[in-house]
């Protein structure tokens, strides 16, 4: 059967070019996540505040209830013999694979990382420490992501945080996929609970009989995990709102069309998942459409992806250069390709608000997902704008150092004072002025 993916492509020379526009940066934003799920967020609520009531009890009441799994709470966390059992039976292929994965994820984040960088003055300074207990959100429904352990427990490994622990849905066989529990095996990772969705991050967040609350939670997980981490936020951090997935692509007539289809059909898989390009030239649209027609239905995951093609996705014809940049910076993508040939960095270097940019043609965002370095749990729903890339400087938190000698209090007091009683805390001032007096 034939597949027409006219609908998604629009031009600026289009009459409802703006109202089409519009409708797309809406329906991407932050904004309209939070106000179309304000239905399901009440749900969300109420299932964080049985689980701060009732503990283990509620988790296992909404593991059954969500994922269909009964399970005493003893029967939560994952025996660290099935851990080695999966890593035993991973292929030595795929072992070298992911320790290569490992290992450039290593380099980068150190390469990076701040927290050996504490500085004092012997007046002011900062210090930076590691956090002692994150725990780490890794999907497992339509796809499980052992990639996601790797850009998520390596950086808090680099950054020295003692205890990881990992959360991830009974999806597979009523437990997690063999390769996540290999994986967590191989990082040195313990406590892995075979629990997921809403309940999951607020055991997290509040600790039950069973499992120990958590000082930052990461990674991303489907409406309800996210909207938990907004619930649990305040007794403890957490990135930001990761997922669903989304790539948009900057690209002039110079890219090809079959890579930069096949960019965007990378992303569209993830159902939910979004692919966008931008592009003056009407020319190579209309080349991206007929390979998104021909290369979506040779898919594994073609119905699936299809499906986010025409309801996530688009093809957006811009005036020029200048505008496609506009569009790119307004938007806040997670991944941001550009595709301009030798003009790619150049255009690049323009791009103000982006989790991850892949430049040029041979950058595609597979390559951050799996191997570059860089974590792929970016921020999405054009939280770029604000939010970062999960990196090994999210697992420190600092402390100001303050450290004045009596001729430095002596000299600066009265300023002091003078500030503390414009404010009418005389307490303040006084605390001061007791030291002038010795």
């Amino acid at each position: 059967m034939a597949i027409d993916l006219s609908d998604i492509v629009f031009s600026y020379a289009d009459a409802d070019f703006q109202a089409r526009f519009d409708s797309l940066m809406s329906e991407h934003s932050m904004s309209a996540f939070l106000r179309e799920k304000a239905g399901i967020a009440a749900g969300v609520r109420d299932i964080v505040a049985a689980v701060a009531r009732r503990g283990d009890a509620a988790v296992a009441e909404f593991t059954a209830k969500f994922d269909g799994v009964e399970m005493t709470p003893q029967q939560f966390r994952v025996p660290e013999e099935e851990l080695e059992k999966a890593y035993d039976e991973l292929s030595p292929e795929l072992l070298d694979n992911l320790r290569g994965a490992i290992g450039n994820v290593g380099e980068y984040q150190k390469a990076i990382f701040i927290g050996n960088r504490s500085e004092d003055s012997g007046r002011v300074g900062i210090r930076y420490r590691p956090l002692k207990r994150v725990g780490l959100c890794i999907p497992g429904a339509s796809a499980p992501l052992p990639s996601t352990v790797i850009m998520t427990a390596v950086p808090a490994i680099v950054a020295g945080v003692e205890d990881i622990v990992v959360i991830s849905p009974p999806r597979f066989n009523n437990s997690i996929n063999p390769v996540i529990l290999g994986l967590c095996h191989e990082l040195g990772i313990t406590e892995v609970y075979r629990i997921g969705g809403a309940q999951a991050v607020a055991a997290l967040g509040w600790g039950t009989e069973t499992i120990k609350p958590v000082d930052k939670i990461v990674g991303p997980g489907n409406d309800y995990v996210q909207l938990a981490k907004k619930e649990v936020f305040g007794l403890c951090d957490m990135d930001s709102f990761a997922g669903p997935s989304d790539v948009l692509i900057v690209a002039d007539d110079s890219a090809n069309a079959a890579w930069t289809a096949a960019d965007m059909l990378s992303q569209a898989e993830h159902y939910p998942g979004a692919a966008i390009l931008v592009t003056p030239s009407s020319g190579l649209a209309a080349k991206v459409q007929s390979e998104l027609e021909r290369q979506v239905g040779q898919l594994d995951r073609s119905k699936e992806t299809l499906e986010c093609l025409r309801t996530y996705s688009a093809v957006v014809v811009m005036k020029d250069m200048d505008a496609a940049v506009g569009f790119a910076n307004h938007f806040a993508a997670e991944h941001l390709e550009v595709q301009c040939g030798v003009n790619s960095r150049a255009v690049a270097e323009r791009i103000d608000n982006a989790g991850a940019i892949f430049i040029g043609d041979y950058s595609p965002v597979a390559v951050g997902d799996y191997w570059a370095g860089p974590s792929h749990t970016l921020p999405t729903r054009q939280s770029s704008r604000y939010f970062s890339a999960v990196t090994s400087n999210d697992f420190v938190k600092s402390s100001s150092i303050i450290e004045y000698s009596k001729e430095q209090l002596l000299a600066d007091a009265d300023r002091i004072a003078m500030l503390a009683m414009t404010e009418g805390l005389d307490a303040h001032a006084k605390s001061i002025k007791i030291r002038q007096q010795q």
